[in-house]
């Protein structure tokens, strides 16, 4: 062979052998990674055990007088003037509102001149009747005649009492005019404003009875017959920390045809009762729940998806965690209650629940004490605050190297 072929023979196997190594760069490129195993989480967790009940459930109510009245004209009018104002505090006999007085005036003076013309027909019968009594004595006239007298004496003085009557009817009328208060107590409401028309009757104002004041709040169906009248009842008024005690004194015996809820009105103790339509938390202690004991979690042990809630169970020999349905009945405070899925004794998973999955192999976390944090680090002190060793002494002729 020559020394041409040789070296071709060289170049050839050179370049098939750098070939092969893009061929097999190629396919381990292409092939599949091996799979890294799942990492041993470390979770919190805790033992199921029932427990009793903390809180009791609450209510929004608001505060009322006991006695509300809507005041109204007892006849109709054309509103002039309204005196009364959202807020104002008034007394019994103050006016609050005024309608126009001209037409009952003038109904009042109609009266007022029939019963004059009444008067002077009964005056006069009278005058006759007495001078055909002097005439009977006297044997002038027969009997007949003074029954005739006498009868018109009665009927005149019967006009006179109905024009007297009348006319009383038609003062007052004038009277009614004047919307006065009858009660002491605060305006709660305004229906009605000047220049408005009115019907007799027709609310104008609304006021609150100065005495004892009720808190009012609505109970759902399935509460209201556990709430009996005099049962006692805590009211806690929002922003301050102070609680008064009541008794339920009203149920209502119908549901709102709207909230089908049941209205309840408790009555306040003591004179210093909240102010008109302030907000308060009412607890009923007829719905408390400290006798009553039930499985309970921390909301973070809880996992939702579409079928439902669900919590990371434990098991104890084979470390690995699986889902277990639960059913949530309601709320304690800041944990759940639960209805079913769970037995005492078992151990639930409470931080970490988004990062599981099921048959994973976990630990458990265990916080690190305190003292062995203090010791290392006491221990890193005294080594950084001791003095580093003192570097030997180099002699002069090592330093030259003779």
């Amino acid at each position: 062979m020559g020394r041409a072929e040789e070296v071709f023979m060289r170049r050839f196997s050179a370049l098939w052998l750098v070939a092969g190594l893009g061929a097999g760069s190629l396919l381990a490129g292409c092939s599949k990674p091996a799979e890294q195993p799942e990492p041993i989480r470390a979770v919190k967790v805790m033992q199921v055990q029932p427990d009793n009940l903390q809180a009791v459930a609450e209510f929004s109510g608001e505060v009322r007088a006991r006695s509300e009245s809507r005041l109204g004209f007892r006849v109709g009018g054309k509103i002039l003037r309204r005196q009364a104002e959202v807020g104002q505090r008034v007394r019994a006999g103050d006016v609050l509102a005024q309608l126009d007085p001209q037409d009952y005036q003038l109904a009042a003076a109609a009266a007022k001149a029939q019963v004059a013309a009444a008067q002077t027909n009964r005056d006069l019968a009278a005058a006759d009747f007495k001078r055909f009594k002097d005439l009977r004595e006297q044997n002038f006239i027969s009997s007949a005649e003074l029954e005739r007298r006498d009868a018109a004496l009665k009927a005149a003085q019967a006009q006179l009492d109905q024009a007297l009557a009348q006319g009383s009817a038609q003062g007052n009328q004038a009277g009614y005019t004047s919307l006065k208060a009858d009660v002491a107590g605060v305006i709660t409401a305004v229906e009605a404003e000047p220049g408005q028309v009115v019907a007799a009757g027709t609310p104008v104002v609304r006021i609150a009875q100065d005495g004892p004041r009720d808190v009012v709040f609505s109970v759902p169906e399935d509460k209201v017959a556990r709430i009996k009248a005099g049962s006692a009842v805590e009211v806690r008024v929002w922003g301050a920390n102070g609680v008064q005690k009541g008794a339920v004194r009203e149920v209502a015996a119908s549901a709102d045809p709207v909230t089908r809820t049941f209205v309840v009105k408790v009555g306040l103790e003591g004179r210093d009762a909240p102010a008109l339509g302030t907000t308060v938390t009412v607890l009923p202690q007829a719905l408390g729940r400290a006798d009553q004991q039930a499985i309970k979690l921390p909301t973070s042990a809880l996992r939702h998806d579409g079928a439902g809630t669900a919590v990371w169970v434990l098991d104890g020999s084979s470390m690995t965690v699986k889902l277990q349905p639960i059913q949530i009945a309601t709320a304690d405070g800041n944990e759940v209650v639960v209805a079913s899925g769970l037995q005492p004794g078992q151990l639930v998973v409470i931080a970490g629940v988004h990062v599981l999955s099921p048959g994973q192999k976990v630990t458990i976390y265990k916080e690190k004490q305190a003292s062995a944090r203090v010791d290392t680090t006491q221990t890193a002190t005294k080594s950084v605050a001791s003095p580093a060793p003192a570097m030997p002494a180099i002699s002069a002729s090592a330093a030259s190297g003779k």
